[in-house]
Protein backbone atom coordinates (compact mmCIF):
# COMPACT_ATOMS: atom_id res chain seq x y z
CA UNK A 1 0.00 0.00 0.00
CA UNK A 2 1.43 3.57 -1.04
CA UNK A 3 2.54 5.39 2.10
CA UNK A 4 1.80 9.16 2.48
CA UNK A 5 3.42 11.01 5.12
CA UNK A 6 1.73 14.48 6.62
CA UNK A 7 3.45 15.91 8.80
CA UNK A 8 5.46 13.93 11.20
CA UNK A 9 3.04 10.81 10.89
CA UNK A 10 2.54 7.88 8.16
CA UNK A 11 -1.02 7.33 6.57
CA UNK A 12 -1.17 4.03 5.10
CA UNK A 13 1.02 0.86 5.35
CA UNK A 14 -1.25 -0.58 8.16
CA UNK A 15 0.28 1.83 10.47
CA UNK A 16 -1.74 3.16 13.42
CA UNK A 17 -5.02 4.51 12.07
CA UNK A 18 -5.26 8.48 11.60
CA UNK A 19 -8.09 10.81 13.36
CA UNK A 20 -9.25 13.62 10.88
CA UNK A 21 -11.47 15.46 13.09
CA UNK A 22 -13.02 19.06 13.82
CA UNK A 23 -16.00 20.60 13.06
CA UNK A 24 -18.35 21.07 9.87
CA UNK A 25 -17.50 24.54 8.80
CA UNK A 26 -15.81 27.16 10.65
CA UNK A 27 -18.17 29.53 12.32
CA UNK A 28 -16.08 31.69 14.32
CA UNK A 29 -11.76 31.74 14.81
CA UNK A 30 -12.50 31.76 18.41
CA UNK A 31 -14.44 28.58 18.33
CA UNK A 32 -12.00 26.84 15.56
CA UNK A 33 -8.96 27.60 17.94
CA UNK A 34 -10.46 26.22 20.76
CA UNK A 35 -11.37 22.75 19.20
CA UNK A 36 -8.37 22.38 17.32
CA UNK A 37 -6.41 22.79 20.65
CA UNK A 38 -8.69 20.30 22.86
CA UNK A 39 -8.04 17.81 19.72
CA UNK A 40 -4.69 18.10 19.83
CA UNK A 41 -4.33 17.69 23.18
CA UNK A 42 -6.39 14.71 23.49
CA UNK A 43 -4.92 12.91 20.46
CA UNK A 44 -1.34 13.86 21.99
CA UNK A 45 -2.43 11.65 24.77
CA UNK A 46 -3.70 8.78 23.24
CA UNK A 47 -0.92 8.94 20.60
CA UNK A 48 -3.02 9.12 17.59
CA UNK A 49 -1.77 11.03 14.51
CA UNK A 50 -4.58 14.04 14.07
CA UNK A 51 -5.42 16.13 10.99
CA UNK A 52 -7.77 19.38 12.04
CA UNK A 53 -10.23 19.38 9.71
CA UNK A 54 -13.23 22.46 8.72
CA UNK A 55 -14.52 23.53 5.60
CA UNK A 56 -14.35 27.36 5.03
CA UNK A 57 -17.59 27.55 2.50
CA UNK A 58 -20.19 24.44 2.44
CA UNK A 59 -21.02 25.36 -1.15
CA UNK A 60 -23.58 22.75 -1.34
CA UNK A 61 -25.50 22.87 1.41
CA UNK A 62 -29.26 22.00 1.03
CA UNK A 63 -30.84 25.38 1.57
CA UNK A 64 -30.11 29.13 0.36
CA UNK A 65 -30.44 29.97 3.68
CA UNK A 66 -27.75 27.95 4.98
CA UNK A 67 -24.96 29.55 6.70
CA UNK A 68 -22.11 28.25 4.26
CA UNK A 69 -18.77 29.29 6.31
CA UNK A 70 -16.09 32.64 6.25
CA UNK A 71 -15.78 32.20 2.80
CA UNK A 72 -12.11 31.27 1.03
CA UNK A 73 -10.43 33.94 1.93
CA UNK A 74 -11.15 34.58 5.68
CA UNK A 75 -11.52 30.87 6.49
CA UNK A 76 -8.17 30.19 4.79
CA UNK A 77 -6.27 32.35 6.94
CA UNK A 78 -7.96 31.14 10.07
CA UNK A 79 -6.88 27.75 9.05
CA UNK A 80 -3.53 28.78 8.41
CA UNK A 81 -3.29 30.17 11.94
CA UNK A 82 -4.36 27.18 13.29
CA UNK A 83 -1.69 25.27 11.39
CA UNK A 84 0.65 28.07 12.39
CA UNK A 85 0.36 28.83 15.92
CA UNK A 86 -0.98 24.89 16.91
CA UNK A 87 1.40 22.93 15.03
CA UNK A 88 -1.35 20.70 13.47
CA UNK A 89 -1.71 19.98 9.71
CA UNK A 90 -4.87 21.63 8.16
CA UNK A 91 -7.28 19.86 6.16
CA UNK A 92 -10.57 21.32 4.06
CA UNK A 93 -12.86 20.75 1.05
CA UNK A 94 -12.45 22.92 -2.24
CA UNK A 95 -15.27 23.22 -4.64
CA UNK A 96 -14.08 25.90 -7.54
CA UNK A 97 -10.95 25.66 -9.94
CA UNK A 98 -10.26 29.42 -8.68
CA UNK A 99 -9.95 28.35 -5.43
CA UNK A 100 -7.26 25.65 -5.85
CA UNK A 101 -4.33 27.39 -5.89
CA UNK A 102 -4.68 29.47 -2.56
CA UNK A 103 -5.72 26.80 -0.99
CA UNK A 104 -3.38 24.31 -1.79
CA UNK A 105 -0.36 26.35 -0.51
CA UNK A 106 -1.91 26.22 3.13
CA UNK A 107 -3.70 23.01 3.54
CA UNK A 108 -1.73 20.08 4.11
CA UNK A 109 -4.94 17.78 2.33
CA UNK A 110 -6.72 19.54 -0.08
CA UNK A 111 -10.21 17.26 0.11
CA UNK A 112 -12.46 16.43 -3.25
CA UNK A 113 -15.78 17.12 -2.10
CA UNK A 114 -18.34 13.36 -2.85
CA UNK A 115 -20.26 15.60 -4.83
CA UNK A 116 -17.25 16.27 -7.57
CA UNK A 117 -15.66 13.13 -6.93
CA UNK A 118 -16.31 12.38 -10.84
CA UNK A 119 -15.38 15.77 -12.41
CA UNK A 120 -12.35 14.59 -14.12
CA UNK A 121 -11.00 18.00 -15.23
CA UNK A 122 -11.51 19.52 -11.24
CA UNK A 123 -9.59 16.22 -9.86
CA UNK A 124 -7.09 16.95 -12.55
CA UNK A 125 -6.34 19.95 -11.46
CA UNK A 126 -5.94 19.67 -7.74
CA UNK A 127 -3.71 16.54 -8.27
CA UNK A 128 -1.55 18.34 -9.97
CA UNK A 129 -1.63 21.92 -7.11
CA UNK A 130 -1.84 19.87 -3.93
CA UNK A 131 0.50 17.50 -2.11
CA UNK A 132 -1.90 15.19 -0.73
CA UNK A 133 -5.65 14.91 -2.15
CA UNK A 134 -8.88 12.82 0.08
CA UNK A 135 -11.29 12.15 -2.28
CA UNK A 136 -14.68 11.97 -0.89
CA UNK A 137 -16.35 8.70 -2.69
CA UNK A 138 -19.66 10.23 -3.67
CA UNK A 139 -22.63 8.72 -2.40
CA UNK A 140 -23.95 7.47 -5.92
CA UNK A 141 -20.62 5.36 -6.59
CA UNK A 142 -19.46 1.23 -6.07
CA UNK A 143 -16.23 0.86 -4.26
CA UNK A 144 -14.63 0.01 -7.77
CA UNK A 145 -15.63 2.94 -9.30
CA UNK A 146 -13.01 4.28 -7.26
CA UNK A 147 -10.22 3.03 -9.10
CA UNK A 148 -11.21 5.99 -11.78
CA UNK A 149 -11.04 8.39 -9.81
CA UNK A 150 -7.22 6.77 -8.54
CA UNK A 151 -5.91 6.39 -12.10
CA UNK A 152 -7.19 10.59 -13.11
CA UNK A 153 -5.07 11.65 -9.61
CA UNK A 154 -1.74 9.61 -11.14
CA UNK A 155 -1.97 10.90 -14.91
CA UNK A 156 -2.02 13.94 -13.62
CA UNK A 157 1.38 13.03 -11.44
CA UNK A 158 0.22 12.59 -8.01
CA UNK A 159 0.01 9.23 -6.28
CA UNK A 160 -0.76 10.56 -2.80
CA UNK A 161 -4.13 9.82 -2.64
CA UNK A 162 -6.92 9.04 -0.02
CA UNK A 163 -10.07 7.46 -0.40
CA UNK A 164 -12.80 8.62 2.12
CA UNK A 165 -15.90 5.94 2.39
CA UNK A 166 -19.23 8.18 3.80
CA UNK A 167 -21.98 5.70 2.62
CA UNK A 168 -23.91 5.17 0.17
CA UNK A 169 -26.94 6.29 -0.60
CA UNK A 170 -30.40 4.22 0.13
CA UNK A 171 -33.88 5.52 -1.03
CA UNK A 172 -34.78 8.43 -0.15
CA UNK A 173 -32.87 11.00 2.53
CA UNK A 174 -30.75 7.78 3.47
CA UNK A 175 -27.26 6.70 3.25
CA UNK A 176 -25.96 3.00 4.56
CA UNK A 177 -22.64 2.35 5.20
CA UNK A 178 -21.17 -1.50 4.03
CA UNK A 179 -18.52 -2.37 5.40
CA UNK A 180 -17.16 -4.47 2.37
CA UNK A 181 -16.13 -1.03 0.83
CA UNK A 182 -13.37 -0.84 2.96
CA UNK A 183 -10.92 -3.72 1.82
CA UNK A 184 -11.96 -3.54 -1.81
CA UNK A 185 -11.24 0.18 -1.65
CA UNK A 186 -7.89 -0.69 0.43
CA UNK A 187 -6.66 -3.24 -2.26
CA UNK A 188 -6.44 -0.46 -4.97
CA UNK A 189 -3.19 0.67 -3.18
CA UNK A 190 -4.11 3.98 -1.29
CA UNK A 191 -5.10 4.72 2.26
CA UNK A 192 -8.80 4.80 3.29
CA UNK A 193 -10.38 6.77 5.87
CA UNK A 194 -13.92 6.25 6.92
CA UNK A 195 -16.08 9.30 7.68
CA UNK A 196 -18.02 7.76 10.63
CA UNK A 197 -20.31 10.91 11.18
CA UNK A 198 -21.62 11.89 7.30
CA UNK A 199 -22.07 8.32 6.97
CA UNK A 200 -25.16 8.49 9.36
CA UNK A 201 -26.30 11.56 7.82
CA UNK A 202 -29.88 11.46 6.33
CA UNK A 203 -29.36 13.57 3.37
CA UNK A 204 -31.73 16.76 3.26
CA UNK A 205 -34.05 14.89 5.73
CA UNK A 206 -35.00 18.08 7.63
CA UNK A 207 -36.19 19.45 4.58
CA UNK A 208 -33.98 22.94 4.56
CA UNK A 209 -31.50 20.95 6.20
CA UNK A 210 -30.02 17.40 6.40
CA UNK A 211 -31.01 15.23 9.66
CA UNK A 212 -28.86 12.63 11.32
CA UNK A 213 -28.44 9.78 14.11
CA UNK A 214 -25.45 10.71 15.68
CA UNK A 215 -26.16 7.58 17.88
CA UNK A 216 -24.94 5.33 15.34
CA UNK A 217 -21.46 6.78 14.67
CA UNK A 218 -19.73 4.83 17.41
CA UNK A 219 -21.04 1.35 15.67
CA UNK A 220 -20.18 2.48 12.71
CA UNK A 221 -16.57 3.04 13.60
CA UNK A 222 -16.04 0.22 15.93
CA UNK A 223 -16.85 -1.79 12.24
CA UNK A 224 -14.49 0.35 10.26
CA UNK A 225 -11.47 -0.11 12.52
CA UNK A 226 -11.98 -3.26 13.04
CA UNK A 227 -11.73 -3.95 9.03
CA UNK A 228 -8.21 -2.43 9.08
CA UNK A 229 -9.62 1.31 8.30
CA UNK A 230 -6.28 3.53 7.44
CA UNK A 231 -8.41 6.78 9.37
CA UNK A 232 -11.50 7.94 11.29
CA UNK A 233 -13.12 10.82 10.28
CA UNK A 234 -15.31 12.54 12.72
CA UNK A 235 -17.28 15.92 12.88
CA UNK A 236 -17.44 17.70 16.06
CA UNK A 237 -18.86 20.22 17.96
CA UNK A 238 -18.72 21.47 21.44
CA UNK A 239 -22.70 21.90 21.31
CA UNK A 240 -23.86 20.28 18.42
CA UNK A 241 -27.26 21.80 18.72
CA UNK A 242 -26.30 24.70 18.07
CA UNK A 243 -24.09 23.57 14.91
CA UNK A 244 -25.01 26.06 12.06
CA UNK A 245 -24.13 22.91 9.73
CA UNK A 246 -24.51 19.29 9.82
CA UNK A 247 -24.93 19.53 13.70
CA UNK A 248 -27.44 16.26 13.98
CA UNK A 249 -25.12 14.00 12.63
CA UNK A 250 -21.69 15.71 15.15
CA UNK A 251 -20.61 14.47 17.91
CA UNK A 252 -20.40 15.80 21.40
CA UNK A 253 -16.86 17.11 21.67
CA UNK A 254 -16.20 15.76 25.06
CA UNK A 255 -17.62 12.46 24.31
CA UNK A 256 -14.44 11.78 21.52
CA UNK A 257 -12.18 10.32 24.46
CA UNK A 258 -14.12 7.43 25.36
CA UNK A 259 -14.58 6.16 21.59
CA UNK A 260 -11.17 6.90 20.65
CA UNK A 261 -10.04 4.72 23.47
CA UNK A 262 -12.08 1.89 22.05
CA UNK A 263 -10.86 2.28 18.42
CA UNK A 264 -7.14 1.80 19.65
CA UNK A 265 -7.70 -0.80 21.05
CA UNK A 266 -9.52 -2.82 18.27
CA UNK A 267 -6.96 -1.25 16.01
CA UNK A 268 -4.26 -2.73 17.90
CA UNK A 269 -5.90 -5.51 17.83
CA UNK A 270 -6.55 -6.09 14.05
CA UNK A 271 -3.34 -4.69 13.11
CA UNK A 272 -1.32 -7.07 15.87
CA UNK A 273 0.25 -3.89 17.61
CA UNK A 274 1.34 -3.73 21.28
CA UNK A 275 -0.47 -1.21 23.44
Amino acid sequence: MKKIRISDFIVGDNKKFILIAGPCVLENERAAIETALYLKKLTAKLKIPFIFKASYDKANRTSIKSYRGPGAKKGLAMLEKIKGELNIPVLSDVHRFGEIDAAAKILDVVQVPAFLCRQTDFILEIAKKARVINVKKGQFLAPWDVANIIEKAKSAGNDNVMITERGASFGYNNLVFDVRSLPIMRNMGCPVIFDATHSVQLPGGEGTSSGGQRDMVKYLARAAVAAGVDGIFFEVHREPEKALCDGPNSLYLDSLEELLVTLTKIDSIVKMKKD
